[in-house]
């Protein structure tokens, strides 16, 4: 019994440590940005950031527009922007990133 006890903690405590991998992460959209975005659209992190509120940033996720105010923000990054890899890898970190450090928000980022 014992054994077995051992092995269900173990478990959980794997899967706990794998899903928090999952999630986005706000300084990782920093980096992504400062490495995709950044040189193309000519502005910092941090203007690109506060074009909009939280409340913009959030509503815009949540009705699907996200990509279509990333893109009111950066014109000139449709390309990446418009990408599958972006749209499936990036998407929700850069979110992150922009959610954190919003014009609303009182953060402003280092890129």
């Amino acid at each position: 019994m014992k054994s077995f006890s051992k092995v269900t903690v173990a478990a959980l405590l794997g899967l706990s440590v794998l899903s928090t991998s999952v999630y986005a992460d706000a300084a990782k959209g920093q980096k992504l940005y400062a490495k995709k975005l950044k040189s193309v659209c000519g502005v910092s992190g941090g203007k690109f950031a506060a074009t909009h509120s939280q409340m913009e940033w959030e509503s815009a996720k949540d009705e699907g527009t996200l990509t279509d105010l990333f893109l009111g923000a950066c014109p000139a990054g449709a390309d990446v922007i418009n990408s599958d890899k972006f749209q499936k890898k990036y998407k929700s970190h850069i979110f992150d990133f922009v959610y954190e450090f919003a014009n609303d928000s009182g953060n402003v980022p280092a890129c």
